[in-house]
């Protein structure tokens, strides 16, 4: 199962549901959404993101904001997605707790995240050493789930496999997530290049694929 299909199925039938996008980035999953019937909102810290989003998503609403601090009342939702989004949060645990907030009775949070494995991961290390933002992510959500804030419905993890043309084309790729990584390609060109051959497998069309781990939780805030 992949990561949009899980995240239809718990929040279905979509079509009328109020569906908070906390990390919304440029709106890939809004769009989706939005094309099933939701009526969704979404929040990013980046004001290019979210001019993108606009643009790709105009029946959408966003908004500028951090998941630590949600400008929205309480319980002003259906539902409630973070899509590759609570690692980079620097507050996690508080980024959980909002999100609970403004969830309506009844409402699920999906978190969505990248495990510290996997080639993807090996090949964006030396770019970018996630590993302690990805572990602090987990243990949030374990602490959340530990102290009975939420209730934990699904737990799984899929694999998301990804092909590039060349090692270029995965380096615009990660820098579309952070443009701030373009330094580090620059800096280390040869290093991020071996780490890429080194973790790509070469398929019979040519392309390079590399796959990355996602944890799925599916959680219920209690009462």
């Amino acid at each position: 199962m992949d990561a949009l299909t899980l995240i239809r199925e718990v929040f279905a039938p979509l079509a009328g549901k109020a569906i908070l996008d906390i990390g919304c980035g440029t709106g890939t999953l809004a769009r989706a959404l939005t094309e099933d019937g939701a009526a969704v909102t979404g929040i990013d810290p980046g004001a290019e993101a979210l001019a993108k989003a606009r643009t790709l998503v105009p029946s959408a609403r966003f908004e500028a904001a951090s998941a630590e601090v949600l400008p929205f009342g309480d319980g002003q939702f259906d539902g409630a997605v973070m899509l590759n989004s609570l690692h980079h949060v620097p507050d996690p645990a508080k980024a959980l707790a909002e999100a609970a907030r403004v969830l309506r009775p009844g409402g699920r949070l999906v978190v969505i995240e990248p495990l510290a494995s996997g080639t993807f991961f090996d090949a964006l290390k030396p770019i970018e050493d996630e590993t302690a933002i990805r572990a602090a992510a987990q243990a949030a959500i374990a602490h959340a789930v530990a102290k009975d804030a939420f209730a934990c419905e699904r737990d799984l993890t899929v694999e998301r496999w990804e092909s590039f043309a060349d090692s270029e084309a995965f380096f615009t790729r990660v820098t579309a997530v952070d443009p701030d990584r373009a330094r580090a390609i620059r800096e280390r060109r040869d290093v991020v290049e071996a780490a890429f051959s080194g973790a790509a497998v070469r398929g019979e069309d040519g392309r390079f694929a590399l796959v990355q781990p996602l944890r799925i939780h599916v959680l219920l805030p209690r009462s």
